[in-house]
């Protein structure tokens, strides 16, 4: 008779363990956004030969910045999504003479990258 009781109080604590986990894909989970959100239209404004200022008033302030170089600038965004679609951006500007040379990372450049804004 005493087995049985374990049994049972066996079997009660699996059901009860089961459905709390079940359960846990009820509770809500927030969107984390972190870094400077970009988006290619923003990233075709950009133009060689731009000075820092122009790119700041285009992009914003980089989220990274290397102390020990001044001349290369991080901008990354990264949203971590309560339901598990995580994204991230990345866009890398150097700058040669405080005007931008050249950018790098998961954005293209326009086809008007190498027009310079004088012209």
């Amino acid at each position: 008779m005493t087995s049985m009781k374990a049994v049972i109080k066996s079997l009660i604590f699996i059901v009860v363990l089961g459905s709390m986990s079940a359960c846990s894909n009820w509770v809500y989970r927030i969107d984390i956004p972190q870094g400077n959100f970009l988006e290619q239209k923003d990233v075709d404004k950009l133009r060689i030969a731009m000075t820092k200022e122009q790119v700041i008033f285009v992009l914003g302030n980089p989220v990274a910045a290397n102390p020990f170089d001044n001349d290369t600038w991080h901008y990354f965004y990264a949203l971590k999504s309560g339901r598990g679609n995580d994204f991230e951006k990345r866009l890398v500007v150097q700058f040669q003479d405080g005007r931008l040379s050249d950018i790098s990372g998961d954005f293209a450049k326009s086809a008007d990258f190498d027009k310079p804004l004088d012209i």
